[in-house]
Formats: C-alpha cells, structure tokens, sequence
C-alpha cells in the first residue's frame, strides 16, 4: 500500500461525528451525526467534516460513497456559541477549514450519492454538490445561517446554489431564506428522486452498489470528468467567497464573535 493511501480501521472511529461503515462490495455508508443522534453543525464539526473527507478520498478501497443523516434531520440545528468569529486570526480558521471542507469532498476519487434523511439548512451545499442526490420527501433544504442573519453566504454557498438551481433562483434561494422542499428542489434539478423515508436509503445502496460493480477506472475516472467544472467554479470563487464573509461579519456580528443562537 502507498504511504499516501489509508485504511478504513485508519479513521474509522477517528471523529465524533460520523458513523462509518463499508460493505462487502467496497460502498462505504457515512452517517453524520453528533452523540447518536442529528448532526449538529458546531466548530468542531467544520473542522472534522473537511479531514474525513480527505481520509475517504485517500482510502482506494471505497469504490462509492453513500452519505446520510442521523435521526430525522441531515442537519438542523447549530451550537453557535463553539464558533468564535471576531478576529482576523479567528477567520483565518474559518478560512482554512472552509476551504478544505468542500475542497476535500470534491477530491474523493469515487462517486458520492447523498441520501438527505430530512432537514439540511446548515450547509445544505454539501449534499447537493455529490453525484446523486436523494431526498426524503419531508426533507427541504435552507441557507439558514447565513444572510438571513446578516452573514455573507459566501462559504461556497455562493458558488453552488446558482450552479445547482440557476443563477436566478440560487441568488433567490440565498437572498430571502427560502425553505426549498425536496418535491421543488427535484423540480429545479437539485435532487434527482424523492422517496418516502423508508425506501430512501435502500435506494441509496441499491445505486450505490450498481455502480460499485463498474470497473474501477469507469468509476473513478468518471467522478473526474463529472467534477471538473465544479472543482474550477470552487477554485475560482471559494477564497473571495470566504475572504468577504468575513470582513463583512466582523463588522456585523457581536463584539464577542459569537453568532447568535440560530436554531
């Protein structure tokens, strides 16, 4: 095995908040989530989210991703008091993890379906921007933290709703805090199938396992080719992004740094 490459038992109990497990058929099933229940999106879960996803892409043996929730949310609620956001070094953090976070998920070298459980409205971006994208059809999908709450949605938020929905309804989408039911987000072509929630991870397994059984250089090389242009639109946008996210929220937010309680 190359020194650049890991092994499952290498990260596979390393963070706090996802589940891992992989089947027989090299489909490897994230379950994000915080103490067993919904995630709850936190500084530590902006910092471990970036590093699992450098540990999956570094794992060959993964031959398809399937990522879901815990419990009936993906994402809905946020310790906003662990985020400290009121120093240029304090951003610096945000800057670096930010851009390993979604960096690192385009860089997985094997396809990713996403399997939304149920509410994602704190970095929704990340299931939409995978290959395949399911939804539950009591899931929507909301920029919760961001404008709504005088903050520049400008963590990649910026660059993938206007890809994934069309400039004019992403710039929508982030500007009013719209909540986009799965049933509209599939119209709009942001999510490819909605399934009751009981049938929604066994389809998710069920293409996943399709694909895993293409040769190994379809798969893989077929994630390349159908990355790309989003890769570059990251490449090109993120740092801005992130950089006026920033100025704008230290000029906005409390004197302490601290967000206020969101949700």
């Amino acid at each position: 095995m190359s020194l650049s490459q890991t092994k499952l038992a290498d990260y596979q109990k390393k963070y706090r908040n996802a589940e891992l497990t992989r089947d027989e058929d090299g489909v490897l099933l994230v379950r994000l989530g915080t103490r067993g229940e919904s995630l709850v999106w936190s500084a530590e879960a902006h910092d471990e989210l970036g590093c699992l996803f450098a540990d999956i892409g570094a794992d060959r043996a993964n031959k398809v991703v399937v990522m879901t929730g815990t419990g009936d949310a993906w994402c809905a609620s946020i310790d906003a008091a662990s985020f400290k956001l009121s120093t240029a070094g304090d951003w610096d953090l945000v800057f670096w993890e930010g851009r390993r976070l979604l960096n690192n998920l385009m860089d997985i070298e094997a396809p990713v379906i996403s399997a939304v459980n149920g509410p994602a409205i704190f970095h929704p971006e990340i299931p939409v921007l995978n290959d395949i994208v399911l939804a539950a059809d009591g899931a929507y999908f909301q920029d919760a933290p961001h404008f709504m709450s005088g903050i520049v949605p400008g963590d990649g938020a910026h660059i993938v709703w206007p890809h994934v929905l069309g400039p004019n309804r992403g710039r929508y989408f982030l500007l009013t805090g719209q909540a986009l039911s799965a049933a509209d987000a599939k119209d709009y072509g942001a999510v490819a199938e909605v399934l009751p929630p009981d049938r929604l991870l066994d389809r998710a397994m069920e293409l996943a396992r399709d694909i895993a059984a293409k040769p190994t250089l379809t798969r893989r090389y077929a994630r390349h080719a159908l990355t790309q242009r989003i890769k570059r639109l990251l490449n090109e946008g993120l740092s801005m992004g992130l950089a006026v996210e920033a100025l704008a929220a230290i000029e906005t937010l409390p004197k302490d740094g601290v967000m206020k309680d969101l949700r």
